[in-house]
């Protein structure tokens, strides 16, 4: 039984130079393994991300023939149903730790907040949760993360704690959007392995959003490959280097290779039917 059923989702914003077509009939399912999403920026896939979240709000709009989490319909669910799913079933990674976390408040307060007002745990108990997490994500000194400010976390280390945040509640699905970008290889890999090790361990669902192609390769299970805001392949991750579509196998002819050809990188020909 899929986790997770999406079948012609679309999502539209009216501006004053008319409607733009964010998401235009998007349909997978996901069951617990790691789906990939890739393509340019602005191919629709935090879009789509956000919308399993109904996180898109006026002038923005969400439809669909079917958006089904766990036997849940999430386009007639109540906005108190929606609250009870975020977090505690659905969390979201957001791209940038700098701008998800709460500049002014201690990393302990933002992690312990939700479980103290949504759980109602004791102050204790939510350090206690929290402190776990932090070691889940292999925080080596969790105590003195707690109380440090999120300018004073490095990159990986803000990814570690987002990636904690989002963990606390055990949720049944992850998105996680760009949660690798502005890392290093070495913190990259890191971290890939934590989320590897939490989705095995869990039996966790997860959508995996990048630009990486090889990346998504190694880690995901499956690939979605969108275009303005269509699917336009999809396959297995062990596949995506052997693309069949035109658009994929541009992408991939544009990543630079190590030891490759000096020549400039070839640039990406688009055409038009493949938004059709």
């Amino acid at each position: 039984m899929s986790l997770l059923s999406v079948k012609n989702l679309r999502v539209t914003f009216d501006t004053e130079a008319g409607r733009v077509d964010a998401v235009r009939g998007v349909s997978f399912s996901l069951g617990r393994e790691r789906l990939g999403i890739v393509g340019e920026s602005g191919s629709g896939k935090t879009m789509t991300g956000r919308a399993l979240l109904r996180l898109i709000r006026p002038p923005g709009q969400i439809a669909a023939d079917e958006m089904r989490f766990d036997g849940i319909d999430l386009l007639q669910a109540s906005e108190k149903t929606m609250r009870s799913l975020r977090g505690p079933r659905i969390s979201m990674v957001m791209q940038d730790p700098k701008y998800s976390l709460n500049p002014v408040m201690r990393v302990g307060a933002q992690l312990t907040e939700g479980l103290r007002l949504r759980d109602r745990l004791s102050k204790p108990a939510a350090y206690a949760k929290a402190l776990e997490a932090l070691l889940a994500v292999q925080i080596r000194d969790p105590e003195r993360v707690m109380q440090a400010y999120p300018h004073e976390l490095s990159g990986g280390m803000g990814q570690r704690v987002m990636i904690a945040m989002m963990l606390i509640p055990n949720p049944d699905l992850l998105i996680a959007d760009e949660p690798t970008s502005a890392l290093d290889v070495t913190v990259q890999a890191e971290v890939l392995k934590i989320l590897d090790d939490l989705v095995r361990a869990r039996g966790m669902g997860l959508i995996f959003i990048s630009h990486d192609l090889r990346l998504v390769a190694r880690f995901c299970d499956r690939v979605l490959v969108m275009y303005k805001g269509k699917i336009v392949e999809e396959l297995a991750a062990k596949d995506l280097l052997q693309a069949k579509h035109p658009y994929t196998q541009g992408l991939l002819n544009c990543l630079p290779r190590i030891g490759g050809p000096r020549s400039m990188l070839p640039s990406l020909e688009r055409d038009a039917s493949w938004a059709g």
